[in-house]
């Protein structure tokens, strides 16, 4: 089952704005020090930092902001100690949320958090809830401009992806999580630029919104979680129908 909903195009054109702002590059630093001092600063050994490292690339990250946060997670240089936590709940339409934090604060993460969520109409719901609605998989997309279909399945499969599929202007790559750095690797080898790479939680079943308001309230919900500095990620099982599509495209 294809992850990729027609929500992921604009999601990726808010993740460009956000990586020019710089806002993504200070919360990807914080988690490869997390995984560094974790697993230490071998991007080789370490699986879960060659991810992220990948993932850095994925969004232009500066090679000198990735190794100096790797410098920091394993002591070379001061860094914070910081807890991971996961919020679950519901947005209208019984669109699912999951919200990943890294926070050096518990309490001031659960009250900012809990704060959003109030504002939206929506509260926490019991851990494992909503996690359980959700699959982890290596995503990545590449522009079909960019690769032959035979060029890319070749490369993509040979190195261990699951499947790929043309959704619109892009191919999606699905991988199992441990493979994902491998045909990453592999891509970047046989020169085919990647338009988005990560380890993402993709959902096992889509709720879809018909309605314009809604969805972009919705959106406003998790704009709001995400611009909160202690949030890393935020999930959601969101689909929209073709109307709905354009007329939010038109707001992006």
């Amino acid at each position: 089952m294809s992850g990729h909903s027609k929500w992921a195009t604009i999601k990726h054109k808010k993740g460009a704005a956000d990586a020019k702002r710089g806002k993504i590059f200070s919360k990807l630093a914080k988690e490869i020090m997390v995984v560094a001092r974790q697993g230490g600063g071998d991007a080789a050994s370490n699986i879960t930092l060659r991810t992220l490292v990948q993932k850095a690339k994925g969004v232009n990250m500066p090679n000198d902001n990735i190794e100096r946060a790797i410098k920091k997670g394993i002591g070379e240089t001061g860094a914070a100690a910081f807890e991971e936590i996961t919020y679950e709940g519901y947005a209208g339409g019984g669109v699912a949320l999951v919200v990943n934090v890294l926070t050096d604060n518990r309490n001031r993460a659960a009250a900012e958090i809990r704060h959003i969520f109030g504002k939206h109409g929506s509260s926490f719901a019991q851990q494992g809830a909503v996690t359980r609605a959700f699959e982890r998989k290596g995503q990545i997309l590449v522009d079909a401009s960019a690769v032959t279909e035979e060029r890319l399945m070749e490369v993509a499969l040979d190195s261990g992806a699951d499947d790929i599929e043309l959704d619109g202007e892009q191919y999606e790559i699905l991988t199992d999580p441990s493979a994902f750095a491998d045909v990453c690797d592999a891509l970047e080898a046989a020169g085919i630029p990647a338009a988005s790479k990560e380890v993402t939680l993709l959902p096992t079943m889509w709720a879809t919104v018909s309605d314009a308001p809604q969805a972009r309230s919705i959106l406003r919900f998790v704009a709001a979680l995400e611009d909160n500095d202690d949030v890393q990620n935020v999930y959601t099982n969101m689909d929209m129908t073709d109307e709905v599509m354009e007329a939010v495209g038109e707001d992006a």
